[in-house]
C-alpha cells in the first residue's frame, strides 16, 4: 500500500479539507497521513472561523511523518499564512517527495478567504517551483495570473502563464464556466482537455480537495500524470454526481459511492 501525506485545514463539517481528503485517500486504496495547518469552524453554510497552527507544530508534524514513513506523494491545500507557506517549502526541499499536488484553496464557496492576501506572492513564489501539479480552479487561476478568464481560450493563457512560474504541471478547471466542465492539462508544450458533462447540483462542497486529492493517490499508485488526471476527473465526476444532501446548504461530494455501489451497501 502506498502513504500519502495531506497538508491541509481541518473541516469541521468533514466535506472538505484534510477529512475529504483522507476520505479520498481510503477510496484509492492509499494509506493517508495528514499534517495540519489550521482549524476550521464551518459548515454547509460557510466558514465561520479559522485558527492557524503555528509554523513549529506545522514543522514538526512534516518531520514526524517523514522521518517515520515512506512517503509516495502530497497534496497541499490550505496554507493562509506566509509563514505556514515558508514551513511547508523547506519541509518539500528537506525531503523530497517525488509527487506533490498543489490546490491553491484561496476562498471557500461561501466567500471566505482562506488565504490572507500577503500570503499569495508566497505561494506563487515558494510552493508553485516546487509541484508536481497545480489544479487551480478559475477563480484561483485570475487570482495567480492577474487576468479576467471567460472562455477556454482565457484558460489556455493562464494555464501558460502559471506554468512559467515553475509547476511541472497545470490543470486548469473549468467548472465555473456557463459551459461543459472542461478542464485543461498544460505541460509547457501540449494542451490537454478533458470535459464532461455539467452536473445540476448545489452539491459541491470539497470538489477542489477532492479532485487534487485523487490525483495525489493516483500519482501515488504508479499513474502518469495524464492517466492520474483523467482517472481523478472520472471519480470527481462520479462523486458530485451522487453528491450529498447533508446540512441546509452546500453538500458534501460521496467520495465512497463507487465501493458502497460495489459492496452492496447501496442499491440501486
Amino acid at each position: 500500500m502506498k502513504n500519502v501525506l495531506t497538508i491541509a485545514g481541518s473541516d469541521s463539517s468533514g466535506g472538505a479539507g484534510i477529512q475529504a481528503d483522507l476520505k479520498t485517500f481510503s477510496a484509492h486504496g492509499v494509506f493517508g497521513m495528514s499534517v495540519i495547518t489550521a482549524v476550521t469552524a464551518q459548515n454547509t453554510q460557510g466558514v465561520f472561523a479559522v485558527e492557524d497552527i503555528s509554523p513549529e507544530l506545522i514543522a514538526k508534524q512534516i518531520e514526524s511523518i517523514f522521518e517515520d514513513i515512506r512517503v509516495h506523494a502530497v497534496k497541499i491545500g490550505m496554507v493562509s499564512k506566509i509563514e505556514t507557506i515558508k514551513t511547508i517549502a523547506e519541509g518539500l526541499k528537506k525531503y523530497k517527495p517525488d509527487n506533490v499536488v498543489l490546490d491553491p484553496v484561496m476562498v471557500s464557496k461561501s466567500g471566505y478567504h482562506l488565504l490572507k492576501p500577503e500570503a499569495k506572492e508566497a505561494l506563487i513564489n515558494k510552493l508553485l517551483p516546487l509541484a508536481t501539479i497545480v489544479t487551480p480552479n478559475i477563480h484561483e487561476a485570475e487570482v495567480i495570473t492577474g487576468i479576467k478568464i471567460n472562455s477556454l481560450k482565457d484558460m489556455e493563457k493562464a494555464a501558460y502563464l502559471i506554468k512559467n512560474m515553475g509547476p511541472k504541471y497545470v490543470l486548469v478547471k473549468g467548472g465555473h464556466l456557463e459551459e461543459n466542465a472542461t478542464d485543461l492539462l498544460f505541460d509547457g508544450n501540449n494542451i490537454e482537455t478533458l470535459t464532461t458533462k455539467k452536473i445540476n447540483t448545489k452539491n459541491t462542497h470539497g470538489t477542489g480537495c477532492t479532485l487534487s486529492s485523487a490525483i495525489a493517490s493516483n500519482l501515488a499508485n504508479g499513474y502518469s500524470i495524464h492517466e492520474a488526471v483523467k482517472l481523478s476527473k472520472e471519480y470527481i465526476t462520479t462523486a458530485i454526481e451522487n453528491s450529498l444532501d447533508i446540512g441546509k446548504g452546500v453538500g458534501p461530494t460521496h467520495h465512497f459511492y463507487t465501493l458502497y455501489k460495489r459492496s452492496g451497501v447501496i442499491n440501486e
